[in-house]
């Protein structure tokens, strides 16, 4: 299977690890990721509030790009991702906006490919059946809180991969990887987002909700597919701590990475010792990084 790679900022700054381990795991389930060449910021998450039309104009352009070579979008990012779906879907629902866009852009634009969320393409075209044989170091006992957040499933209308309430995407991944999934109520909860920027007590309020009923359903951990969310819940985790006097020590991993510590990737490889809550002591109480080697070790 071959796709169209958009990163998006955030993948070659702050979420570089969502990066190496995207395409470590793509590399090793044989999918051809073609990044897309000069690809632009597709707006998210600030250009919607500004200017409609260049909200849509910013990801129809990647849209064209990697029409242009027949291909689909495979998207990581869940802010990016909802920005790209929004000028696809804008585009087929008016022919009108569809030539606006393509006038701006300055090219072709038939709205003849789609975006897909890297989760979406992992679970329901790579297969969990296909993505379990790879599997040679298994969660075995991980217990794992799965997070969505706003972007990646909402709305419904532009995601159209899962359910919006009660998404099993991610869920059903944690298990085909050996984890366990815990069930909590807090799974497709706003994180705060870029506004925990100007308004740093409520994001921190959001977050401390998050993490706290994360831990309260049992969970070890976190999984999302947003570096905005990952942000949040990582890096301001020391802050939540503080201001309400709790011990959380809730490590937060990309989805990516679970599937190449699975597969039996070191975590340097995949970034992992980049995040603020160091993930490893949590990985080598559940025995997790033990034999078998991994594969940087048996090379």
């Amino acid at each position: 299977m071959r796709y169209a790679y958009y990163p998006g900022c955030s993948l070659h700054a702050t979420a570089i690890e969502y990066n190496l381990s995207a395409k470590a795991v793509a590399k090793h389930l044989g999918l051809d990721l073609w990044e897309i060449p000069e690809w632009n910021c597709c707006g998210a998450s600030a250009a919607h509030n500004t200017d409609h039309l260049l909200a849509l104009a910013l990801p129809a352009r990647n849209l064209a790009l990697a029409e242009k070579e027949g291909l689909d979008v495979a998207v990581p990012c869940a802010a990016c991702f909802n920005r790209l779906r929004a000028a696809e879907a804008a585009a087929r629902e008016s022919e009108k906006m569809r030539v606006r866009l393509a006038e701006i852009i300055e090219m072709d634009y038939r709205a003849s490919n789609r975006a897909r969320a890297f989760l979406d393409i992992m679970v329901n075209e790579v297969g969990l059946q296909a993505i379990e044989t790879m599997v040679v170091k298994p969660l075995t006992g991980l217990k794992v809180a799965a997070y969505y957040g706003c972007l990646l499933v909402r709305p419904p209308k532009i995601t159209a991969f899962d359910d919006p309430e009660d998404p099993q995407t991610l869920d059903k991944l944690i298990t085909s990887l050996g984890g366990t999934a815990v069930p909590w109520a807090c799974k497709t909860e706003c994180c705060s987002a870029s506004l925990s920027l100007p308004r740093t007590d409520m994001g921190l309020k959001m977050v401390y909700e998050i993490l706290r009923h994360a831990k309260e359903a049992g969970a070890d951990c976190l999984v999302t597919a947003c570096p905005l969310c990952m942000s949040n819940l990582d890096m301001r985790q020391a802050g939540v701590e503080a201001r309400y006097n709790v011990k959380l020590g809730l490590p937060v991993f990309y989805f990516t990475e679970l599937m190449g510590i699975a597969f039996g990737y070191a975590p340097k490889d995949l970034g992992v010792p980049r995040h603020f809550v160091n993930p490893i002591p949590l990985l080598e109480a559940r025995e997790i990084l033990r034999h078998p080697a991994t594969r940087r070790e048996q090379g």
